[in-house]
């Protein structure tokens, strides 16, 4: 095949299951941002930030030209679930929601976007999770049944 040449940036957005608080822990929360990035990075989709709040994540991706981006979000769910569960406590029932969203962004959006995933903790004092996703799916023009999106 001949060669490939590709940059296509992805804002991903998932939350747990129920978007349940199963990461209050500041310091879980770190790891299992830098296990998501890990995943992702050895998926040929290298993670240029990975942040969230204790229900839900926000990953900003190269898309990968070898893996299927389904594919490695479907492992990157599975993976870092099966590691918390093995924490303790409560984290044994954790779990991701079954679906994710998944938004292209221009290059000239890096700094943003990276900021916003950044400013996660704060901006959800002022909004929650649902209404940012909700804004996100509108502004993509996405459609969508809202009785599927929670699970």
């Amino acid at each position: 095949m001949a060669q490939l040449l590709s940059r296509v940036l992805v804002h991903i957005i998932f939350s747990t299951k129920e978007r349940f608080a199963f990461l209050v822990d500041i310091e879980l929360r770190k790891r299992i941002h830098a296990y998501l990035a890990q995943v992702f990075n050895e998926h040929d989709s290298p993670a240029d930030e990975v942040g969230g709040t204790e229900d839900h994540v926000h990953i900003l991706c190269l898309l990968s030209r070898n893996h299927a981006m389904s594919e490695i979000i479907k492992k990157a769910k599975a993976n870092s679930s099966g590691w918390v569960k093995t924490q303790r406590g409560l984290l044994s029932k954790f779990e991701w929601q079954g679906g994710c969203g998944a938004f292209s962004i221009h290059q000239s959006q890096i700094d943003q976007v990276t900021k916003y995933i950044k400013g996660q903790v704060e901006h959800h004092r002022r909004r929650t999770f649902q209404e940012e996703y909700l804004d996100f799916l509108r502004e993509y023009q996405i459609p969508y049944d809202e009785r599927y999106l929670w699970r």
